[in-house]
């Protein structure tokens, strides 16, 4: 099977495991960073989640240079920096060190999701969760680091890192709006022609600072899972799929567990419906199952760039996915 004739990069969350210190979660970051770089991905990102039990990543500028600062060629981003949680002068100062650290390897992803449940919320003060509020706080961001902004943000960049938004639905316009590249997964793909949308009222004209494209730029994101059965494929993905499930009846995103207690556990209705939701979303299976959706994927949607985000309980199964993986764009 010739490998996809795409560039492919990973966002890694920080996953907990259940029974270990989360400080072991941002360390194996930076570890799994170091190996996919030889692996030949484009991309690490990291991500920002506030006091989730699950997720250890709540900084992503800081883990960010942590992992820039273990590897060497690979670009690190964030995916992404919640802009309704900071004022944009210090996202603009913070990438902006970044990029002086390590040129030409950074990248800024914007999102606008609000903390995880109401006292995160109340903790973070965040409060500026419109779409007009994340354009303007974008534009800001953008002009900061073009050197344009209200005051100077120091150390002044150039060029600077490029913005990317995360999006779905009806963040797809926003990214258009904004003129920049935009990454997205989850129930967007679905549709023979879902970034239409996006192509279509790209504001083209925008100006190009701070990692504008003269061009519409899509990276698709997905949860991926190789392994050698379809079935063993499906067993690796199902302490994630279990940790979203009880994310969205429960209130609480748990760590990750091996996928036999999940198992023992009795899932409500409403759980098992959640859990097989998550694998219609996900794309797993063998090599080549694998290989012929992510094409399909890739043509569907006229990406330039792939994500994977895949999550695991057992790290070694994680590395043999991330190499598996890695040959279906290689091979």
């Amino acid at each position: 099977m010739p490998g996809l004739d795409v560039p492919f990069a990973l966002l890694d969350r920080s996953r907990t495991r259940v029974g270990e210190p989360d400080a072991v979660a941002v360390r194996a970051t930076v570890e799994r960073a170091r190996r996919v770089e030889e692996l030949g991905y484009a991309r690490f990102w990291v991500a920002e989640h506030h006091a989730v039990p699950g997720i250890a990543s709540g900084s992503p500028a800081v883990l960010a240079a942590a992992v820039a600062a273990r590897t060497h060629r690979i670009r690190v981003g964030s995916g992404g920096v919640m802009l309704p949680n900071h004022a944009p002068l210090v996202v603009a100062e913070q990438f902006a060190v970044l990029e002086s650290l390590y040129p030409g390897r950074i990248d800024l992803g914007l999102g606008r999701s609000l903390g995880f449940s109401a006292p995160v919320r109340e903790a973070l003060g965040a409060t500026r969760a419109g779409p007009e509020d994340f354009l303007r706080d974008v534009a800001l961001v953008r002009a900061y680091l073009a050197g344009r902004g209200p005051v100077t943000a120091r150390p002044v960049v150039t060029p600077a890192p490029p913005v990317f938004v995360l999006a779905s639905g009806s963040g797809l316009t926003l990214a258009a709006r904004a003129g920049l590249p935009v990454v997205v997964g989850g129930p967007a793909l679905a549709g023979p022609a879902p970034l239409e949308p996006y192509r279509s009222t790209f504001d083209g004209g925008a100006e190009p600072v701070a990692g504008g494209p003269a061009r519409p730029y899509v990276i698709v994101s997905a949860n991926v899972m190789v392994a050698a059965t379809r079935a063993m494929a499906e067993e690796l993905l199902l302490p994630d799929a279990w940790a979203m499930a009880a994310s969205r009846t429960t209130g609480a995103y748990p760590p990750l567990e091996d996928a036999a207690a999940v198992r023992r556990r009795r899932l409500t209705p409403k759980q098992r419906a959640r859990v097989e939701q998550f694998y219609d979303q996900a794309i797993f299976g063998t090599p080549d199952e694998v290989g012929d959706a992510l094409a399909d994927l890739v043509r569907r949607t006229g990406a330039h760039e792939v994500m994977v985000t895949t999550s695991t309980y057992d790290r070694d199964d994680l590395a043999r996915a991330d190499a598996s993986i890695a040959r279906l764009f290689s091979a």
